[in-house]
């Protein structure tokens, strides 16, 4: 096998110096940070396959929100993070030593705005007068966002509260807070305490906004264990094809899990899209790296730069020319690499 992936970082995956690492010895311990959302990656934790194919423990470390994420890869707490395109973006603006590797999800339904039915929110427009909650520096926000200022609502009429999901949900249970943009299980929750969905994420797909959960991995850690970063793209897409095998097995799996029920995860699972591997290394995503900042997943991210920047998250005048050196499909082509010799 180590003769297999040394062959393979010759031939196409390290073209690049940079990657001549590979044989250095595996870590203790790989960390992962993730949600503790309804996603395929709990089912990773749950039946150890990460752990099967890396031959080495992993430590889960579970974030609230996507700042949270950047203070981890800030202060060397993780190798990987499964976490939203939006403080993906804003981790790159602000040159943390990362790479976007992978993408777990596009999400669709999977994050939506939930109103009480009881106040009478029945669209974006009805949001006046009335107090909204959200993860801040999330996807969740970032949709959010986009969809106000898409469908020109005036901001200053709505009070808006950063909350994490689970602070979210108990602020619902108050009664503090008419409205939430949040991911799943933590929506069902809002839903089936007299919520009701108003906005998805997908329905900004019209205007050319693409936003998913992403796969970054510290840059040190991939240049010493790229075939590590390549497994883990393996094992998620096997987690995809063992939920669409099994979706009860995997949904009961995961539910039991995070302390939800197999359909809200069902229901949140297939709120997403999964691009395979192969689907990953086309143009409408990662492309070859021949040319990234003209891939659909390129163009994706300098336009949520730009609105990032236009709302002062981040500093416009840190958004670099061009993004190709924090997106990288070199672990893609190593695992398609595995896949076909398989």
């Amino acid at each position: 096998m180590k003769a297999l992936f040394r062959a393979l970082l010759l031939t196409g995956f390290a073209a690049v110096a940079s990657y001549s690492h590979a044989a250095e010895p595996l870590p203790k311990e790989v960390r992962i940070t993730y949600s503790g959302g309804a996603q395929l990656i709990v089912n990773a934790k749950v039946d150890g396959s990460l752990e099967k194919a890396f031959g080495v423990p992993v430590k889960w470390v579970q974030f609230g929100t996507g700042a949270d994420v950047l203070n981890l890869f800030a202060s060397n707490s993780i190798d990987i993070a499964n976490f939203g395109s939006s403080p993906t973006v804003s981790a790159i603006v602000r040159k943390l030593p990362i790479e976007l590797v992978g993408v777990s999800a596009d999400i669709s339904t999977y994050e939506r705005l939930v109103a009480r039915k009881s106040k009478n929110i029945n669209t974006l427009a009805d949001l006046a007068g009335h107090t909204v909650g959200y993860p801040a520096n999330s996807t969740a926000q970032y949709a959010l966002d986009t969809a106000i200022a898409l469908n020109h609502i005036d901001r200053s009429k709505i009070r808006f509260v950063p909350l994490k999901p689970d602070e979210l949900v108990a602020a619902w249970r108050r009664g503090d807070v008419d409205a939430g943009y949040v991911w799943a299980p933590f929506n069902s929750t809002l839903e089936q305490n007299g919520g009701q969905p108003i906005f998805y994420t997908k329905d900004l797909k019209k205007d050319g906004y693409l936003i998913f959960n992403g796969l970054s991995v510290s840059r040190a850690f991939g240049e010493k264990h790229p075939e590590l970063v390549a497994k883990l793209l393996l094992v998620l897409e096997q987690e995809v094809q063992n939920y669409r095998k099994n979706p009860d097995a995997v949904a009961t799996a995961i539910a039991k899990e995070l302390g939800s029920t197999p359909r809200a995860v069902r229901e949140s699972i297939e709120g997403n899209n999964y691009p395979t591997i192969a689907e990953q290394l086309q143009d409408n995503w990662f492309g070859d790296g021949s040319n990234t900042d003209k891939t659909v997943l390129g163009g994706a991210v300098r336009k949520t730069a730009e609105f990032l920047g236009s709302i002062d998250q981040i500093r416009k005048q840190d958004i670099p020319a061009s993004f190709a050196g924090a997106i990288n499909p070199a672990y893609l082509k190593l695992a398609r690499k595995l896949q076909t010799a398989q």
